[in-house]
């Protein structure tokens, strides 16, 4: 639900530059990588308003999680290897995933005009004759608003608002389907599909859709039997019974002291809503990192916006970093939870960061803890080689 756009990226990979070069002066290679993950733990959770934070690290074929802090104020009690995240938009790179399959088995084709796959007519999914495209929906370039109702775009512009979690549950209170394609037929396309870089969740819900007519199947159905089959991730949820939402995070939104619910249900879920484990995490970062055919597709440039950034199946793609050669990133954001997903080929590595706390600094802490974790690996392979000593 947070948007992460391109000055972000540039802000990544300065601090990249600025800790890599700290750090190394202080450091050096450390012995042990558990050792690393644990003390970055450490202090991201002595940040500002941040509870407590869970780490999973799949490196050169090695797993790592650490899980620090307590969920509740005043409640000793750490998150664990049970405990069901909200990943937010992180979602979306599972949707992508899909796609991928989809588009390698040929049941769609990325350059299909979107409404082929709609009932009715859309004459306003275009402009001035370019419809959008299959492609448009995942790079976020098809111009379609980040959010429909239209009236959750507003609520989100001022997101750390202690009234934002109640309001978007008002507006998200039975909305379906339904209410979704009456809302898509009122959207303006306002320039040529493909240009331009704009953050769409309502893009996402839409892909999931295509899914469904051409799978002939639920999104969440399509979702966890992929998953199971190719990643080994049986537990991934969009929509937990009374068992799973006992497991679910606590978390808190914004500076408010008191916990807040969860990210309301999208039609679809598939640009917001899915819960999984650490563990499962790590199955995904291992996924990710094994270069199957579909991870492959997931990652391939679907446009390029300068030689820096591109996006793929709602990848972020950053070349050009020094530090971290070229990779695969994603922020997720609700508002009591955020993570970072990141997938660097040129260490063999992933990492996941989650938080049960949602701010206007929380991803900052965030990129910091990641960027000592690169640069820690970084020195270790500089002074012994890929791996290190473990």
């Amino acid at each position: 639900m947070i948007v992460r756009n391109r000055p972000w990226l540039h802000c990544l990979a300065l601090s990249a530059a600025l800790l890599a070069a700290g750090c190394a002066r202080k450091h050096g290679p450390a012995k042990d990588l558990g050792a690393d993950i644990d003390e970055v733990a450490a202090t991201l959770i002595e940040q500002p308003l941040l509870h407590s934070t869970s780490i999973g690290v799949v490196y050169r074929g090695k797993q790592f999680i650490r899980h620090r802090g307590d969920m509740e104020t005043g409640k000793p009690g750490p998150p664990t290897d049970a405990t069901l995240y909200e990943i937010g938009s992180l979602s979306k790179t599972l949707a992508g995933t899909l796609m991928a399959n989809a588009v390698l088995e040929h049941r769609v084709g990325l350059d299909d005009d979107v409404r082929m796959y709609l009932h009715g007519d859309y004459p306003n999914l275009q402009y001035k004759g370019d419809p959008i495209r299959v492609r448009h929906l995942l790079s976020h370039t098809s111009g379609l608003p980040n959010m429909l109702p239209d009236r959750a775009n507003t609520v989100l512009a001022d997101f750390t608002d202690q009234r934002t979690p109640g309001e978007l549950n008002a507006i998200y209170a039975g909305y379906g389907k339904a209410d979704f394609f009456r809302d898509l037929h009122a959207v303006e396309i306002g320039q040529a599909p493909g240009k331009d870089y704009a953050y769409s969740s309502t893009g996402t819900e839409l892909v999931a859709h295509i899914l469904e007519t051409v799978y002939k199947s639920d999104y969440e159905s399509l979702l966890r039997g992929f998953f199971h089959d190719s990643a080994a991730m049986p537990g991934l949820r969009i929509r937990l019974d009374d068992a799973e939402a006992a497991r679910l995070a606590v978390g808190y939104h914004s500076d408010n002291p008191v916990p807040t619910t969860p990210m309301p249900q999208l039609p679809w879920g598939a640009s917001g809503n899915v819960k999984a484990t650490v563990p499962e995490m790590m199955k995904y970062l291992e996924f990710q990192l094994a270069g199957g055919p579909v991870a492959t597709e997931s990652h391939r440039p679907l446009v390029e916006f300068d030689p820096e950034f591109g996006i793929g199946y709602f990848w972020n793609i950053v070349s050009g970093d020094r530090l971290k050669g070229v990779y695969y990133a994603h922020h997720g954001g609700v508002p009591r939870s955020q993570c970072y997903i990141y997938i660097m080929p040129k260490y063999d590595l992933g990492i996941f960061v989650i938080t049960n706390q949602s701010g206007d600094q929380t991803a900052r802490a965030m990129e910091a803890a990641i960027d000592t974790l690169v640069e820690r690996i970084a020195a270790r392979e500089d002074a012994e080689g890929p791996g290190g000593s473990r």
